[in-house]
């Protein structure tokens, strides 16, 4: 059946059909009944129909009615239902139907939408996911969506890659995807491994792998000298393999070396955060030269961690942490003090850089020079490790098993075990509840005074 909108409705000329059957605005389609296929067709629809059902503007409402190809309003309203259904607003829908070409949805509509949702894909993430690809509803996405699992990845990765890279379900994976995928492994990734680094960055699969990754991971292999290191500079940043490292990581090797670092805490960069020198040669000659101006020794490892702290952020987000520690007492030449100690202090996040200054600074009354002496404090977790620990130490003193007499520094240093072995252990026979403050179950309310 040929559906006809009335032309004098539209208020437009009528399109001639591609396929000779005269002024229609849908071809023919040969295509298995649905569930949408079953509400039977009882008059013409018209695009005051659509605008009314749906909501759109003339012009969505003409392009609607000729891309969804329904014949009836039932019909676009079990359409519209189902899209809504799974979370995708009125906007959204309308973006939808206007970007995809003419063409029918026929059985795919609805079970792809479904499978979208078991795998967590509704609302702004369908959305997202629809926005980059349309044809996705018309994809077999369950033989996509198979594809990965058998090849190692989560549910959780495989909707990661969808709200990604939604273009692969159109690809032909088992000629695209599997010889990546199998070279992967030859390296010596395991299945989990290799799902973890290219669910985190699914692009590096677009990449050719001929004239591409094979090229990058030669490289590193002539610069990092083992296939372990290789893997090891891959884990910690798979980034690694989007670039043109022969263009760009490289000549940043040599900028290293001309400044005098030596090859073997080059390697150690690279294994600690390949991003680092995935930067452009002039920025990192910037950052090396403000690292030597606070100091550094090329020769020490330092050196290379204080190039890696800047290199990952912006100079604007370097002031603002500056700020954050400044606003809790210490002055600028005790947070470059910290800094030249250990550079990783200028990692941590601005609001943990808040939560720890709060708690050493207000809670535990802690001078502000004594954490510029003992940078290390910030790389702790405050409450997997400093507050436990505080509580611990709150209940002993309140049992007056142990006295105030104690530096907290080097209480917060000890590892784990060396504090349960010289804390926990040693008077949990004592004061039993120690465990549960240990583990986090008694709250630490503030040494009382």
């Amino acid at each position: 059946m040929i559906r006809l909108i009335r032309p004098e409705l539209l208020n437009v000329k009528p399109i001639a059909s591609p396929l000779g059957y005269g002024n229609s605005f849908s071809a023919f389609s040969h295509r298995p009944v649905t569930e949408l296929d079953k509400i039977t067709c009882t008059q013409p629809l018209t695009v005051s129909d659509v605008q009314k059902s749906c909501g759109f503007s003339l012009e969505s409402a003409v392009s609607a009615s000729e891309k969804l190809r329904v014949d009836t309003t039932d019909k676009i309203d079990s359409v519209l239902k189902l899209l809504r259904t799974h979370g995708l607003t009125g906007s959204q829908i309308n973006n939808f139907v206007t970007k995809r070409p003419s063409g029918d949805l026929g059985d795919t509509l609805e079970p792809n939408l479904k499978l979208f949702k078991s795998l967590g894909i509704t609302g702004a993430n369908l959305a997202e996911m629809l926005n980059k690809e349309h044809r996705v509803l018309e994809s077999d996405a369950y033989a996509t969506v198979e594809f990965f699992r058998t090849n190692g990845f989560s549910d959780s990765q495989i909707k990661s890659i969808t709200v990604k890279r939604p273009q692969f379900y159109v690809y032909n994976l088992k000629k695209s995807m599997k010889p990546k995928l199998e070279f992967f492994k030859s390296l010596g990734f395991a299945e989990l491994q290799m799902a973890k680094f290219l669910s985190s960055q699914p692009y590096i699969l677009e990449r050719s792998l001929e004239n591409h990754i094979i090229p990058c991971i030669e490289i590193l292999r002539r610069v990092l000298d083992t296939d372990e290191n290789v893997l090891k500079a891959i884990r910690a940043g798979c980034l690694v393999l989007e670039y043109n490292i022969e263009k760009v990581l490289e000549p940043n090797i040599a900028i290293l070396v001309n400044h005098g670092v030596p090859k073997s805490l080059v390697v150690k960069l690279i294994l600690i955060q390949p991003r680092t020198l995935l930067q452009s040669t002039a920025r990192l000659n910037k950052i090396i030269d403000e690292v030597k101006k606070l100091g550094f020794d090329p020769t020490n490892l330092l050196f290379v961690l204080a190039i890696r702290s800047m290199a990952v952020m912006s100079k604007a987000l370097w002031e603002k942490k500056l700020e954050a520690y400044m606003n809790f007492g210490l002055t600028k030449d005790e947070v470059y003090s910290a800094f030249r100690r250990q550079p990783m202090f200028m990692i941590v996040s601005e609001q943990k850089i808040s939560k720890l200054m709060d708690c050493y600074v207000n809670k535990l009354s802690m001078e502000p020079l004594i954490i510029s002496k003992n940078p290390y404090l910030l790389l702790f977790s405050l409450e997997k490790r400093i507050l436990p620990r505080c509580s611990v130490l709150q209940l002993l003193m309140s049992n007056k098993v142990i006295t105030e007499d104690f530096r907290l520094t080097y209480m917060f240093k000890m590892t784990e075990k060396q504090f349960i072995k010289r804390v926990v252990k040693k008077y949990e026979h004592k004061v039993p509840k120690v465990v549960m403050a240990h583990q986090g179950k008694i709250k630490f309310q503030g040494f009382l005074k």
